[in-house]
């Protein structure tokens, strides 16, 4: 909460999607708010807890404001959750993930999408700036991260769970999906590989059971329908399925 001296007390009502970023008490709707009359409404919203990146329209008093308006007294705020599917204007669909989600990343580059990623932590200024840099929609359930001003877009995930986290993913920002062209380790593009161009890469094994590859035009990892396909399959399939819906 804003402390201030002699600030306005203002209702809000929060989406109900929102409450989990919320006290019990900012839950209930039109539960007044203590401002200093000088901070916008983004920073008030941010200071109880809810990320920006999270919200959708602002309403005063029946009709939608910026996120830099600030609030008056005798008035009444509005907070709905960000519209799904949601769009990023300006440029490619790409995410940028934080170290702590690995497997996701995985997943969306299983799906052709564009995730980078990093297992070494570079630091949230640097994963703020590479988000403005390259224009990719930041992910993590780091809220603070989320806060920072120069990101270019990015998303809370509200599940710890990767099959969830895919999930919720999919269905806020429906990517195109084309699986198994991107590189799941490097998020290189794929390309088809014939058996002698890749053969050294090969253990013996391999190079007698499978005769169908893909190569990575970024890293030169190999890939071919391994013992590990079929677990893959049902993710991609899960995700077609849910696509079309």
């Amino acid at each position: 909460m804003l402390c201030g001296v002699n600030g306005p007390e203002i209702p809000f009502v929060f989406a109900p999607e929102l409450h989990v970023f919320l006290s019990s008490a900012h839950t209930v709707a039109g539960t007044p708010v203590l401002t200093d009359g000088s901070s916008t409404l983004g920073h008030v919203v941010e200071s109880l807890g809810v990320p920006l990146t999270e919200v959708g329209r602002l309403v005063v008093n029946g009709a939608e404001v910026p996120v830099s308006r600030v609030p008056r007294a005798g008035e009444s705020v509005e907070v709905s959750a960000v519209e799904r599917p949601q769009r990023i204007p300006g440029a490619p669909l790409r995410f940028l993930l934080d170290v702590h989600l690995g497997t996701l990343a995985r997943r969306l580059r299983l799906l052709g999408v564009d995730a980078a990623y990093t297992n070494e932590d570079p630091g949230d200024p640097a994963l703020a700036a590479l988000s403005a840099q390259e224009q990719r929609v930041l992910l993590s359930r780091d809220r603070g991260l989320l806060r920072r001003r120069e990101i270019w877009a990015g998303a809370f995930l509200y599940s710890d769970q990767p099959d969830e986290q895919l999930q919720d993913v999919l269905g806020r920002f429906a990517p195109t999906l084309a699986p198994w062209t991107r590189c799941t380790a490097c998020n290189g593009r794929l390309t088809d590989a014939d058996k002698e161009s890749v053969r050294e890469r090969l253990e013996h094994g391999t190079q007698r059971t499978y005769d169908v590859f893909a190569q990575c035009t970024a890293c030169g990892r190999v890939y071919w329908r391994g013992a590990h396909h079929s677990r893959l399959e049902a993710i991609v399939e899960k995700a077609l399925r849910d696509s079309a819906t």
